[in-house]
């Protein structure tokens, strides 16, 4: 599981620290963290275009939600 944390007061830096001595955690670098694989980026711009192009093969969120449900 990964989470994105912002760390707002100096004791949870202290308990993240501890964590992480302890092995229960993985700090990873910001540039890590948002490395997504090109392949992935080119089929998320390629989906993009397709439903730009083609606004008919939307669907609402209810519907997707619905057809979850049939399967």
């Amino acid at each position: 599981m990964t989470y994105h944390i912002r760390i707002k007061k100096e004791y949870a830096a202290a308990i993240i620290e501890d964590l992480q001595k302890k092995d229960a955690l993985e700090v990873v670098p910001e540039e890590e963290a948002f490395d997504v694989p090109q392949w992935q980026q080119d089929e998320v711009r390629k989906r993009v275009d397709k439903y730009k192009n083609n606004p008919e093969l939307l669907i609402d969120e209810d519907t997707f939600f619905s057809m979850l449900n049939e399967d």
